[in-house]
């Protein structure tokens, strides 16, 4: 029987050991999770979100990046999200890099195998970081966008929207 604490990783660790690697992957708790394959609706919502981010820092003309999944998040020391988007401010000076370490807007497309994640462990870690502001979750099947936003004192506060038909 293999000693599973052999294989945990800090996000460090993590971070080259993912680099070429196939698929997308996070860190949980020290050990690689690999994310399950997209249906179409996850990919076209994911799109969307991306492409209404760009188009609202453009308008306010801030001095932020966008970007898709692909950046690493890091919670814990061992443990590491792939957000579906996210916005960082300001832009990162090295763009070599696999890690977003201060993002103020997080977007997680919502997935059957993920939902639960979703809604309890990524929205505790990604408000654990000082620099999120706003956590979105966007359901694609319910066609709802669930905005976590830090409200004063950093206590949360959510609101929901729903498309018309």
């Amino acid at each position: 029987m293999s000693n599973p604490a052999k294989n945990e990783m800090d996000v460090d660790a993590f971070l080259v050991w993912g680099e070429g690697r196939d698929g997308r992957w996070e860190l949980r708790d020290g050990q690689p999770v690999k994310m399950a394959p997209e249906r179409a609706a996850h990919a076209l919502t994911k799109l969307s979100a991306y492409i209404a981010l760009i188009n609202g820092v453009q308008r306010a003309g801030l001095r932020c990046r966008v970007f898709r999944d692909g950046m690493t998040v890091r919670i814990a020391a061992r443990t590491a999200f792939e957000p579906d988007a996210l916005v960082v401010c300001p832009p990162p000076t090295d763009l070599n890099t696999m890690e977003i370490p201060n993002p103020v807007i997080v977007v997680e497309v919502l997935s059957p195998s993920t939902a639960a994640d979703d809604h309890g462990l990524k929205l505790d870690g990604y408000f654990s970081l000082p620099s999120v502001e706003h956590y979105l979750i966007l359901d694609a099947d319910r066609r709802v966008l669930i905005h976590h936003k830090r409200g004063q004192a950093g206590e949360g506060e959510v609101a929901a929207f729903f498309a018309a038909d």
